[in-house]
């Protein structure tokens, strides 16, 4: 009988042991599953140098697959809250996509004109004209000198952030 016992007890140790290296087995590949690809990763942050930006000229670039337009505000252009003030210049920071659907809007003279359906965006990114319902949306950034950094929500992008909120 005891015999019998021994036989049962390493049967049931053996079967926990390999439930127990099966789960864990499973847990490394479902977090593996859940975790961002190498090349989401790498997208994760983007610098931009804003010393070559030129004056009323907005500059493309791309983080995460999305176009950011980067517009150094001309003396003309108007003062507004959403303006991200770096030294003594001025400048729009924005996600490049309409706010109506996603078109990709072009710069035409002294304002954004998304071709799809219409609407216009000021330099400053508040939707004037059209279908779009709110403003072009604000990339996370941080500012380190004469650079920001997209990806970090830094206290500039904060601030001009809780501005937003207040104007939805």
């Amino acid at each position: 009988m005891s015999k019998e016992t021994n036989r049962r007890d390493f049967i049931g140790y053996s079967f926990a042991a390999v439930a127990a290296v099966g789960g864990a087995a499973s847990l490394v590949g479902m977090k593996r599953a859940w975790d961002p690809l190498p090349s989401v990763l790498s997208g994760g942050f983007t610098t931009i140098d804003l010393t070559p930006i030129k004056a009323g000229t907005p500059e493309t670039f791309e983080w995460r697959g999305k176009p950011i337009f980067v517009l150094k505000k001309s003396a003309d252009m108007e003062d507004s809250e959403r303006d991200l003030k770096v030294g003594t210049d001025r400048y729009t920071v924005a996600i490049g996509l309409c706010t109506h659907l996603g078109c990709i809007p072009a710069w035409k003279k002294d304002k954004w004109k998304c071709a799809c359906h219409g609407g216009q965006f000021s330099p400053s990114g508040k939707q004037i004209f059209g279908p779009p319902p709110r403003p072009f949306d604000l990339p996370p950034f941080t500012v380190e000198g004469n650079t920001i950094v997209l990806g970090n929500a830094g206290p500039e992008f904060k601030k001009i952030a809780a501005y937003l909120a207040t104007q939805v």
